[in-house]
């Protein structure tokens, strides 16, 4: 080993030494609460693992954030102080802050978007903080803040970043390893990373033979990214369902920790989130939010790939400050994640018993819904929803059953489009001779009014809209499918009209569930 490798390996020692010892120290019981680690009983017996859940859900904010927010502020000097601190979050960072700064007799800022749900402002300003709505995403807010900050002589405070957040995030780590030391493998929710970073760097000291896994979700995977990268970098869009994980770029402090002590990173589909809220739900009677199932999801997957038996498993249940309207999207959607549904298109003949018969070819799997449009033609194309077992081989069966049987079938159950919005719009196709120009975009329109005004200005008095489907489950953004009459010599102009328009889209025409059919 060279001098250079040796004074680097030192360096590396010392740094590990004062996060445990700053862990170990961290003052956050003032407010915070050492949280269960609840047996899944049913859940382990289905996947031959003991797993466990780490509850933070039971902290008096209904997250870990609380931890991080607190040891960041009893670490700050009074001069830090005097004119209070200021966050910008649209989430659990706003509410933990607003407490720990109640606690310590601080004034707190908030700045959130005017999208952020008014259960989580009201719980803000409960706990004691003062909200300023500013802009209409967490971006505009995080600017907004850092000015407020500079004019206003308040202290900033990341909701991740920063050491003495990640040392509070920590402490979780020092109550499972007292809760459970035989634990083989920890899931670990990821967002800015400040949760993954703080429990690693203290798990790898003290029971380095535990695996630690990030979990992120598969439309926010910023760690994946800055790992393939070999440093942080910003994702162009990311998704909103998991909005306590929607980070473009995991910070600096938290990758170059998770880089060294994380042994492995699982992305997890919405779907996958969505049964394991369920699985929580049905396990503890405790409604997580999607950042907070996060690691369940992970979890499974994880099992689902996994030969090991017999293993102690943890995951973290980050958080439960649901959104009561997400729920009919997550009730919609669980059973695709534990591929107990099949969602697909199947051609039937035009004529009579042809359901029936149909039916009889699916056998004893129940029918969970089923679309279908009188069109006068020969052959009709029905949208169905199937009952499966949930085993991963019953899905490709049944698909084998019905193109033996001399259907023609294609298979929707992971065509975001299909689930999102066709099942929902049914009914009829356009006609062929005024079709030819029709161009079909999905866009993410946030939750404000004006939104759609301010669309239909930029777009509807320009361009004719032949196709429009929006829902919302309670988010900040909702999801919207529109289609436009666009001539060839049309298409660079209006898509200059979507970029000056400023939402987020992409295009979806050459989607096969909008082939099927709406087009």
């Amino acid at each position: 080993m060279t001098e250079s490798q040796s004074q680097a390996l030192l360096t590396q020692q010392s740094e590990q030494l004062d996060y445990l010892r700053r862990i170990l120290l961290a003052p956050v019981y003032d407010v915070a609460v050492e949280t269960e680690l609840t047996p899944l009983t049913k859940l382990s017996a289905r996947l031959n693992n003991q797993v466990y859940l780490k509850r933070e859900d039971q902290q008096p904010v209904h997250s870990f954030k609380l931890r991080g927010a607190y040891n960041k502020l009893s670490s700050l000097t009074e001069a830090e102080c005097i004119h209070g601190v200021i966050a910008a979050s649209a989430g659990n960072h706003a509410q933990g802050l607003a407490l720990a700064a109640n606690k310590l007799g601080i004034k707190a800022t908030i700045v959130m978007p005017k999208t952020t749900p008014e259960i989580k402002v009201d719980n803000v300003r409960r706990f004691g903080g003062e909200v300023r709505l500013v802009g209409h995403s967490f971006n505009e807010a995080q600017e907004a803040s850092i000015e407020y900050a500079k004019t206003e002589g308040k202290t900033l405070i990341h909701p991740f970043d920063d050491i003495d957040v990640i040392v509070g995030q920590g402490t979780v780590a020092k109550e499972l390893l007292q809760q459970q030391p035989n634990a083989d493998v920890v899931f670990i929710p990821v967002g800015g990373g400040g949760l993954l970073a703080g429990m690693a760097v203290y798990l790898k000291q003290l029971s380095p033979n535990t695996k630690v896994i990030g979990v992120e979700a598969e439309d926010s995977a910023c760690l994946k990214e800055a790992l393939a990268a070999g440093k942080p970098v910003d994702l162009q869009q990311v998704g909103l369902f998991a909005d306590g994980v929607a980070v473009k770029r995991i910070g600096q402090h938290t990758f170059s920790l998770i880089k060294r002590y994380c042994d492995e990173v699982i992305t997890v589909t919405t779907d996958e989130i969505c049964a394991s809220i369920k699985d929580i739900f049905e396990q503890t009677r405790v409604i997580a939010e999607p950042a907070g199932a996060l690691s369940l999801a992970g979890l499974q997957k994880y099992c689902a790939s996994s030969e090991k038996n017999g293993q102690s498993l943890v995951a973290i249940l980050s958080g439960a400050n649901m959104n009561f309207h997400s729920l009919r999207y997550v009730s919609e959607r669980c059973e695709l994640g534990e591929k107990k549904e099949a969602i697909l298109a199947v051609t039937i003949p035009e004529e009579k018993g042809s359901f029936k018969r149909f039916c009889q070819t699916i056998g004893n799997r129940a029918i969970t819904e089923f679309n279908y449009r009188y069109t006068g033609e020969d052959n009709a194309n029905v949208f169905v929803g199937v009952r499966l077992s949930g085993s991963s081989e019953e899905r490709q069966h049944l698909l084998d059953e019905l193109v033996s049987a001399n259907y023609q079938v294609n298979d929707f159950t992971d065509n975001e489009l299909a689930k999102l919005h066709v099942r929902y719009m049914i009914g009829g196709k356009k006609s062929q001779a005024n079709n030819k120009n029709e161009r079909i975009f999905c866009f993410e329109f946030p939750e404000h009014p004006g939104a759609l005004e301010k669309f239909l200005d930029a777009m509807g008095e320009l361009f004719n809209i032949t196709l429009f489907h929006y829902r919302n489950h309670g988010a900040a953004f909702g999801q919207v499918l529109a289609g436009f009459e666009v001539s060839t010599d049309k298409e660079n102009e209006f898509f200059l009209h979507l970029d000056t328009l400023g939402y987020q889209f992409q295009e979806a025409t050459d989607n096969l569930a909008y082939q099927e059919f709406l087009n």
